[in-house]
């Protein structure tokens, strides 16, 4: 299993990433999401992946943390949802809102992705009830705050998440850090100090 990949992005064909690691370029499908946060090409990004191994292909999905990723490998344990729709969703929904969507019982939320009919759409709200409680975000988080890209903004959220705080929250916190903050430990410990601020931690 190949769960994370660091590398230089040569480039971004539609949601396909062609990423270099010490020579070997791995072509790697994303959600909406990681694509905002991979940058432009040249830069070093950190994906989360998953592969799945078929008779005539390797496939690999990259994520932008590993919330969103273990987010998809739920998904697809779900009858009737393999890895395109799993995609799908994370491209149309941030967990945040998928979660809100699940605890809320809203299917007019589902079927608006490509791919998810109403009865899918129910299955998806029973079998994820248990199981998204943890990511559920209170309805003012559900804001999109997040706007840094590169590998070290990356690991940085990835961290606080790790630390206990809910994902709007880091993102939150992340999107105060100056651009030209680029290495992980200087995102972090910002990022830290403006929950000390804010009264957050």
């Amino acid at each position: 299993m190949i769960g994370r990949v660091r590398g230089r992005l040569v480039e971004i064909i539609d949601s396909t990433a062609l990423v270099d690691c010490a020579g070997v370029s791995y072509e790697i499908e994303l959600t909406r999401g990681a694509i905002e946060a991979a940058g432009l090409s040249g830069v070093e990004v950190l994906l989360y992946t998953h592969l799945v191994v078929r008779e005539d292909a390797h496939l690999l999905f990259g994520f932008r943390n590993r919330q969103e990723r273990d987010v998809f490998r739920t998904l697809i344990r779900v009858n009737g949802v393999g890895p395109k729709l799993g995609m799908a969703l994370l491209s149309n929904l941030s967990v945040g809102e998928l979660a809100a969507a699940v605890a809320t019982g809203e299917t007019g939320r589902l079927v608006k992705v490509p791919g998810i009919g109403k009865r899918t759409a129910e299955r998806l709200l029973v079998e994820l009830k248990d199981k998204l409680q943890d990511v559920a975000p209170a309805q003012a988080d559900l804001a999109p705050t997040y706007r840094r890209s590169g590998a070290g903004s990356a690991e940085a959220l990835s961290a606080l998440l790790v630390l206990g705080y809910k994902q709007a929250e880091a993102e939150r916190a992340l999107a105060n850090v100056p651009d030209d903050i680029r290495d992980t430990e200087s995102i972090l410990r910002m990022a830290l100090r403006s929950f000390v601020r804010n009264g957050a931690s």
